[in-house]
């Protein structure tokens, strides 16, 4: 199997040539116009803003439009009338598998893994909401078969092309702000019910709602309002929680900045999980190994949601952001965001507000801060990386193979301390948690019958 770059290269020569090439399972022209056809595998919510962007972008054509709220494919059809419309993306992708060129995958998380997959399998190049998969081994594959398939691939952890966070990885890839040992990510997620024992009582889905195909891999559960279109997050069925939803954003920085790769230990405490829901709250701890004579251990800590409040009348309230302990440089008047990640340095300690606005603290310190210049490459935007690939360029910073799946692999593994309760021992080379076995079943899930796209051994 030739290299993904080299497949890349080949496909890039081949386009001004108009040749056919022969792909698994298909064969596909490609033209010199360099227009992508696309199609959208969920084509409401995160697919919406998909779909815009790329249309202002330009180049590229939807020719099919998927999604099991038919509501929300109407709509989706009435912006791009020449495109065909599916309820089912299985049948969508092989039966217009010589007219898409790439998919753009913005589904709930239990199906990034089957509509990516089944995508690469097809030779078609992949664009995937975060966090890529639902499990830590979805994203381990994700990665082997993009590179297998030599197909264009992307998570859509969008702040790795802006500037600031760039910035950011500068200042502390470079030693300006010194030796880092500690690091705290933060978010005010989730925003959504999580902490929930049970399953409230079944209800009839809506007409509009095609629920056995909304279910699709997952364990069949009877449709309750709490699941469609937003709140399925929190569901562990379905959903990642607040480490899924924004631990790809948030971790993105200081994994990119401290070459960070797969930590030794995992370990967490939090109020409220349960079979069904992520918790109220979580504070997890990741412990990283020294990664050469620059860049010593570090402790990474993850922390989201609201704690617990007694109030004088006896009522108990979840209104206490978990945050980390504030920290001593910051000014009295000057609050701590409720979103971003905290590098401590030995020399200066750096704040990332979100993912793109990076100041040293307090702030005397930053105007006497003297940046590096900068090195790493401007990017010309996070979907103009990934069509790029697509037509034959060069890889976009996000691919699975590379960076988008092995950032994946560290956030959701802290997901499988948080369920099991224990104190994960890594072993990323094999994907094991050593000494427990109980963190397989959170590792790796079997698929209904019909929905499994995993590699053949």
């Amino acid at each position: 199997m030739p290299s993904p770059l080299s497949r890349r290269r080949f496909l890039k020569a081949a386009a001004g040539a108009g040749l056919t090439l022969l792909g698994p399972g298909l064969a596909r022209t490609y033209a010199a116009a360099d227009t992508v056809n696309l199609g959208i595998v969920g084509a409401g919510g995160m697919g919406k803003g998909n779909r815009r962007w790329l249309k202002r972008i330009g180049g590229t054509r939807i020719v099919a439009l998927c999604d099991v709220d038919t509501k929300r494919l109407a709509r989706a059809a009435s912006e791009h009338p020449d495109a065909k419309t599916w309820t089912d993306y299985r049948k969508m992708l092989t039966d217009m598998r010589r007219d898409i060129d790439a998919v753009c995958v913005s589904t709930p998380d239990h199906h990034h893994f089957p509509a990516s997959m089944l995508a690469m399998q097809l030779g078609m190049g992949v664009d995937t909401e975060k966090p890529l998969a639902h499990s830590v081994w979805e994203a381990r594959q994700m990665g082997i078969a993009a590179a297998r398939h030599g197909v264009a691939t992307q998570m859509d952890n969008e702040g790795h092309a802006r500037e600031g966070l760039r910035k950011a990885v500068e200042w502390v890839k470079s030693g300006a702000i010194g030796p880092v040992r500690e690091v705290h990510i933060f978010t005010n997620r989730p925003i959504w019910p999580q902490g929930i024992p049970k399953r409230p009582p079944a209800q009839d889905p809506p007409e509009h709602l095609e629920w056995d195909l909304w279910i699709g891999p997952a364990p069949f559960r009877k449709y309750h309002k709490h699941l469609h279109p937003f709140a399925w997050r929190g569901w562990w069925d379905f959903g990642t929680g607040a480490l899924g939803d924004m631990g790809c954003h948030f971790w993105d920085s200081p994994f990119w900045a401290l070459t960070l790769g797969h930590p030794e230990t995992v370990e967490a405490e939090q109020g409220g999980n349960s079979a069904e829901t992520g918790p109220l709250w979580s504070t997890v701890r990741y412990e990283f190994p020294a990664r050469g004579p620059n860049l010593p251990p570090v402790t990474v800590t993850w922390w989201d949601g609201r704690k617990p409040r007694t109030l004088p009348n006896g009522e108990v309230t979840s209104d206490v952001p978990n945050l980390p302990p504030r920290p001593p440089c910051l000014e009295e008047d000057r609050e701590f965001p409720r979103n971003g990640t905290m590098f401590v340095g030995e020399k200066e300690t750096l704040l990332v507000q979100d993912t793109a606005s990076p100041r040293i603290i307090p702030e005397a310190r930053m105007q006497a801060f003297e940046p590096p210049e900068p090195f790493l490459p401007s990017s010309p935007g996070h979907k103009k990386e990934w069509l790029a690939a697509v037509r034959g360029g060069e890889e976009a910073g996000s691919n699975f193979h590379d960076y988008g799946g092995p950032l994946a692999e560290v956030v959701l593994l802290g997901n499988v301390a948080i369920r099991t309760g224990e104190k994960i021992r890594w072993d990323g080379r094999n994907l094991k948690a050593k000494g427990c076995p109980e963190a397989d079943r959170y590792l790796r899930r079997p698929y209904r019958e019909g929905w499994d796209f995993s590699p053949k051994a």
